[in-house]
């Protein structure tokens, strides 16, 4: 079995480094990105599992990173991990594509678990034409998967 990849796209040092010892801790493999550019170009490279992204970036406004994130039908689960206020973001990061907000401070051992659920419900045998098959099918072409959209 592999290692399930997850890209950071958060510009705070310390956030990147203490949640990036959780993650790596948890047998996962962690990517990083401090910035919008650098963070859709990870998530081009890299075919991430799963995405946690910050709403404060660098560069772009994170609601346009994240819609340029999810514009592919075979993105990945993203994450939204964020100091704003939840009550004014959370429907609007989901009506966005996001799965799920989290606020900062988050819970660590919640957000893992988050985490584990996003990554086993997108493991689940997905009907012909759906999700799943459409990987399958790019990764059988010799495309890549997926890239977010400029």
């Amino acid at each position: 079995m592999h290692r399930k990849k997850i890209l950071l796209i958060e510009d705070d040092p310390d956030v990147r480094l203490g949640l990036g010892i959780r993650l790596k801790a948890n047998q996962y493999e962690v990517y990083f990105a401090g910035d919008a550019a650098s963070g859709l170009a990870e998530a081009g490279a890299r075919r991430p599992d799963l995405i946690i992204l910050d709403l404060g970036l660098p560069g772009e406004d994170g609601y346009l990173v994240l819609g340029k994130l999810v514009a592919s039908p075979e993105a990945p689960p993203i994450v939204v991990l964020s100091a704003r206020d939840r009550q004014a973001h959370e429907q609007r990061v989901r009506d966005a594509g996001a799965k799920v907000f989290c606020q900062k401070p988050v819970d660590n051992e919640e957000l893992l678990g988050t985490i584990r659920q996003l990554l086993a419900a997108a493991d689940q045998p997905q009907k012909p034409g759906g999700e799943a098959d459409a990987r399958q099918q790019s990764a059988t072409e010799g495309r890549t998967a997926w890239q977010p959209k400029y």
